[in-house]
């Protein structure tokens, strides 16, 4: 079963319904016991950092998430998800994130609106492909997904940025290491490469 925690925040039921359409066994759940027996979790997130950080916790799920990830099994977070996973955020003030990933998230630079761009980015955009990985299989260079978001993330650790998008600027898209990975953009809003992405997902042996 593939988890997706439910801690109030973000468009939960578009994620299940892509990963229901590609015949997988996916649930939305706040139960603790139901994450601890998934074979696979999704930490999605939408809005503001901060508040998805304390309905993490709040929700008691925060706990569930260090345990899973503990356990080696797959997880994958997803826009303010992937952020949450990165050691700080400045959204309305400094936020601790979860630490897994090098690197910090800040607002998009002002200067790329003399640029002609809108913050937040809203719409398609293409990745660049930095390094080969299963759950890479069949994305390339080129390739659009779809973002919406105002902050975005400054890997520090090369080996782990697997994607990048630029908007103004060179930026993060998407990072791995180990059992864990996670996306800017939205997989389940992203139409056939989008599900191509969740199916190696769920198919991934670490």
């Amino acid at each position: 079963m593939i988890s997706v925690i439910d801690y109030e925040v973000g468009n939960l039921r578009s994620v299940e319904k892509a990963l229901q359409s590609l015949g997988y066994d996916a649930k939305i759940t706040s139960d603790p016991e139901d994450i601890r027996k998934s074979d696979r979790v999704i930490l999605p997130g939408v809005g503001a950092f901060g508040d998805c950080r304390r309905e993490l916790k709040e929700s008691g799920l925060e706990e569930s998430v260090v345990e899973f990830v503990a356990t080696g099994r797959p997880v994958l977070g997803i826009c303010v998800g992937m952020q949450m996973l990165f050691e700080k955020d400045y959204e309305f003030g400094e936020h601790d994130g979860f630490g897994y990933f090098k690197g910090s998230v800040r607002k998009f630079p002002d200067e790329i609106v003399k640029q002609g761009m809108k913050i937040p980015q809203i719409g398609w955009n293409q990745v660049i492909k930095k390094f080969e990985h299963p759950l890479l299989e069949g994305i390339n260079t080129g390739d659009y997904f779809y973002f919406v978001h105002s902050y975005r993330a400054m890997s520090e650790n090369p080996d782990a940025e697997a994607l990048t998008c630029v908007y103004g600027e060179e930026f993060t898209a998407m990072v791995i290491k180990g059992n864990i990975a996670a996306t800017q953009f939205h997989p389940e809003k992203s139409q056939k490469l989008g599900l191509h992405l969740l199916n190696n997902f769920a198919v991934w042996n670490v």
